[in-house]
């Protein structure tokens, strides 16, 4: 990809740039030196086998990579990991990144691309369901077991599944109408409201991240309801049709064929 905003990216090349990407990842996800989320040796096995390796650069300084592998029951590819070195979180990196992904899937006849991300992360939810316009299709309860990375330590990997259809992106938002959440907040105490099946909000909270370090009672119960209420909804035909930055996921059933 040319250059933009001075950020480069491409293809990984070589031992080197595997390597670099192994690391990266341990640190953004504050692994231990021991540890790391993806193995210079699986990263050599995806990119030796035609998979998506990639790297974004800032000057010489590697900002951030992404990792996808192609998933042949639906013709689509999969983005497993990516990843950018905090300093660089400014500058795009991951939408660039996306872009990338996005071409280089086209250009060997892809339609599509699907990943995961917590329903918990509210500028990632944004990302993917309004800037990217993918849509969730699955609410996947404890994708990955136990998180074991400095970040989401002893936490349940709860995801949400989407798909970015490449030739028709349908961004989520933003939402109309004034509509309820069903999780309410007082006093740090949640409590879920029941869904009469019309449009409703599912918040989530502003910043997860911290509030597992402030409050690790209150993330888990957050991870609860949520799991509770947006899960429950997906699973019974529900769709997200929006999201809002301050309100959340809109929940509604999608409109029966004829109607309006």
């Amino acid at each position: 990809m040319t250059p933009e905003h001075g950020v480069s990216v491409r293809e990984a090349a070589g031992l080197a740039d595997l390597e670099a990407i192994a690391a990266l990842f341990n640190r953004v996800w504050d692994g231990a030196p021991d540890s790391s989320q993806i193995t210079v040796a699986l990263l050599r096995a995806f990119s030796m086998t035609g998979n998506y390796v990639a790297v974004a650069f800032v000057g010489e300084h590697l900002a951030g990579a992404a990792v996808g592998f192609l998933a042949p029951h639906n013709g689509s590819l999969h983005s497993h990991i990516t990843g950018v070195e905090a300093k660089y979180r400014a500058q795009q990196i991951g939408y660039l990144l996306k872009c990338h992904q996005r071409d280089w899937a086209l250009g060997r006849g892809i339609g599509s691309i699907t990943w995961t991300f917590d329903p918990l992360v509210r500028r990632n939810a944004y990302f993917n369901l309004v800037k990217l316009g993918a849509r969730a299709t699955d609410y996947l309860p404890d994708c990955y077991g136990p998180m074991h990375d400095g970040l989401n330590r002893g936490e349940a990997s709860d995801r949400l599944f989407v798909e970015w259809d490449l030739l028709s992106p349908a961004a989520a938002g933003p939402p109309e109408g004034d509509h309820r959440p069903l999780i309410t907040v007082r006093d740090d105490a949640l409590r879920v409201v029941p869904w009469t099946g019309g449009p409703a909000f599912v918040p989530v909270p502003e910043d997860i991240e911290r509030v597992r370090v402030e409050n690790p009672l209150l993330a888990r119960a957050w991870r609860a309801h949520v799991r509770d209420v947006l899960a429950g909804a997906l699973a019974g035909g529900a769709e997200i049709a929006a999201f809002d930055r301050r309100h959340g996921y809109l929940i509604t059933y999608p409109a029966k064929t004829g109607e309006r």
